[in-house]
């Protein structure tokens, strides 16, 4: 059985986004040691342009072979001609109920029963199923989401975008791992307890 892992980014005050969802502010928190880190753990979370920067175009995946992305993630990606951000992974999903045919051959559209559909892709043989993002498509899957790794960034932004709007709900984790790195940035992981 495939796990859903919530692979994201976040400031020390568990914002992902600029109110607007903005990211751009982690960009300035990237240093060699974290891109390293990444590199070698989590290839298949940079996306292509970066992968083919970084020399890595040929690196197979170590966790994921599937991604699945709510249109608020996808879009600034496609805004910039990249229409298939992560075509090295198997298989990519967005989540959208606007788009009717995938701006790329290679990614998959998913509008109906978003739940059943992750589900669907659980049962299936494969590496674990990145969720990529954001707020609101976690919120929905929050009763789905097998584990959380967490990549804290050293900055404190205030307010923006929460890392769910699940709701309040207190949902035991069990911490499996802690990776601090050189740069301020922290890496944690969570399973979550049944």
């Amino acid at each position: 059985m495939r796990k859903l892992t919530y692979f994201i980014a976040t400031s020390v005050d568990g914002f992902i986004g600029a109110p607007d969802g903005d990211g751009d502010f982690f960009y300035s928190h990237l240093d060699r040691e974290f891109i390293d880190f990444l590199k070698a753990e989590y290839p298949e979370t940079i996306a292509a342009s970066g992968r083919t920067q970084l020399g890595i175009e040929d690196v197979d995946p170590q966790h994921f072979d599937a991604v699945l992305m709510g249109r608020g993630t996808y879009e600034p990606g496609l805004k910039l001609g990249m229409a298939s951000p992560y075509g090295h992974i198997r298989q990519q999903y967005v989540v959208s109920r606007s788009l009717t045919t995938p701006p790329d051959p290679t990614v998959r559209l998913i509008s109906g029963d978003l739940v059943a559909k992750v589900r669907e892709l659980k049962a299936e043989d494969g590496l674990g199923i990145w969720l990529c993002g954001g707020a609101d498509l976690a919120g929905q899957l929050i009763d789905e989401i097998d584990e959380f790794v967490v990549k804290t960034y050293p900055v404190f932004v205030g307010t923006g975008m929460p890392m769910s709007r699940a709701g309040f709900g207190v949902r035991p984790l069990e911490l499996t791992g802690v990776k601090a790195l050189g740069g301020g940035q922290l890496v944690t992981s969570y399973a979550v307890k049944l």
